[in-house]
């Protein structure tokens, strides 16, 4: 895929649903008695591996649309897998599903693809093993495949060296199975969708702050069953990220990206935007499904640096890569700190972007827990080595869209991962914005790679 630089997006976009709350409704619903519903489902690579695990355990899931409904079983209604569970790319598919399958009767192996299997799992091997499970690293490294047998579950509290929404939710999934309560303490508060989703669904959950530490607790008391429910997935904060950066960094801009969910344990991003100067608004809040969502009013800003670091990083972590980029463009210095997590995401992300920011031509300095970029430089078109990372495909989309020549974004597809529709939703912004001005507007998709990595074809033509 190769992209140019452009003025004037102008517009609204409804983005897809939220990843992670995709992920869950699909689990819960698929442990929970009767019907769930689920509207604005995501219906990208990972959250469709989950939902392909759980058909192989013999849980019926139907899917229309973005609206998919699960037939749950109940807490104990998960039938032995026939094959292995393919996690395919999905981090969050193999930790949270870890811990529901800790509890189950029967065994199982879990497998993903060759980044997946190089990602770190002894935080979650480690707790479920205080809590009596069986889980083992088939290779002994650390990392999936995984092999999970049956044992005998019981309620621990657990002190979570870091905060991870994905060890506090597997954890909490394996104390459905456990006798006694289970509780996690994390040193700040991750995203809580698990404890949100779970309280809809029937659980008894509750959730305290240390008022003398950032500390935050996460108690899960014993319950019989969870019940299907009808949920409406926000649109994910993550994937409005790149339209808010748009909005924010393109010339003459002004984007309403509606129905977008803003969680305040992920909402990290809108914060760090406004320390940076960043005109937005945020338009008709209201809570659905116990989430709050709103709409976001972008409109092009004059940027300056900030600093990032500490409580906030764990609610924008996968916004790094995009709150890099408008770093760039910012006028001064912004550093970002303590985000280690960086370093095992679906690449080395820290790496990642400062390999491409500097091939860009923008004065990055690397560290072991973040970055230093100097910003207010013109960046300039550049090959893009994703290394099949969504986050990074789409953050350098972005780049492209306001650096000086062309952008070629290798191995676009892996932006499938999260969010599909993404390439087709920037190119109706450019579609309006030359209506409007039909001999100044520049095509910012090159018309030499109308092919999206040889996906939607009809795409790129219709510029």
């Amino acid at each position: 895929m190769e992209l140019t630089n452009i003025t004037g997006l102008k517009g609204e976009v409804t983005i897809p649903g939220d990843k992670s709350i995709s992920h869950r409704c699909v689990m819960f619903g698929s442990i929970a008695k009767g019907i769930t519903e689920i509207h604005n489902f995501l219906e990208g690579a990972d959250c469709l591996a989950t939902i392909d695990c759980f058909r192989k355990m013999g849980i019926d899931i139907r899917q229309s649309g973005d609206t998919i409904t699960v037939h749950g079983k109940g807490l104990h209604g998960l039938s032995a897998p026939s094959e292995i569970l393919d996690v395919g790319n999905s981090g969050t598919t193999t930790r949270l599903i870890s811990g529901i399958l800790a509890g189950q009767s029967f065994d199982s192996k879990l497998s993903g693809d060759e980044s997946l299997n190089s990602r770190p799992m002894k935080r979650i091997i480690e707790p479920l093993t205080l809590m009596g499970a069986n889980v083992s690293s088939i290779l002994r490294n650390g990392c999936a495949p995984l092999y999970i047998t049956k044992g005998n579950l019981h309620g621990i509290h657990y002190e979570s060296p870091v905060a991870s929404a994905q060890v506090k939710s597997c954890v909490l999934l394996a104390g459905l199975y456990a006798d006694g309560e289970t509780s996690v303490t994390e040193p700040s508060l991750s995203r809580n969708h698990t404890e949100l989703m779970l309280a809809e669904f029937g659980a008894d959950i509750s959730t305290t702050h240390d008022l003398s530490s950032t500390k935050a607790t996460a108690l899960l008391r014993p319950c019989k069953e969870l019940y299907g429910r009808t949920i409406t997935v926000p649109g994910d904060i993550s994937s409005a990220a790149y339209f808010i950066a748009a909005g924010l960094l393109v010339p003459n801009s002004e984007i309403l990206i509606k129905n977008t969910g803003i969680n305040p344990t992920r909402a990290g991003i809108l914060k760090v935007c406004e320390d940076m100067g960043a005109d937005i608004t945020l338009l008709n809040e209201r809570i659905e499904s116990g989430e709050k969502i709103a709409d976001i009013l972008v409109r092009t800003s004059r940027l300056h640096g900030t600093t990032v670091e500490g409580d906030i990083i764990p609610t924008l972590i996968d916004e790094i890569p995009i709150i890099a980029v408008m770093a760039a463009c910012a006028e001064g210095t912004t550093i970002i700190r303590d985000a280690q997590e960086l370093r095992v995401k679906e690449t080395d992300r820290i790496e990642t972007i400062t390999d491409n920011l500097i091939a860009m031509g923008c004065s990055v300095l690397p560290t072991e827990d973040g970055m230093v970029i100097k910003g207010g430089e013109p960046l300039k078109g550049a090959t893009i080595h994703t290394l099949l990372d969504h986050r990074i495909a789409m953050a350098f989309s972005i780049a492209a869209l306001v650096a000086d020549g062309r952008t070629k974004i290798l191995d676009s597809h892996c932006i499938d991962v999260s969010y599909p529709g993404f390439m087709m939703h920037l190119n109706i912004f450019y579609k309006k914005q030359r209506q409007l001005h039909p001999t100044k507007t520049k095509c910012p998709f090159s018309i030499l790679y109308i092919l999206f990595d040889g996906y939607r074809l009809n795409l790129m033509i219709s510029v």
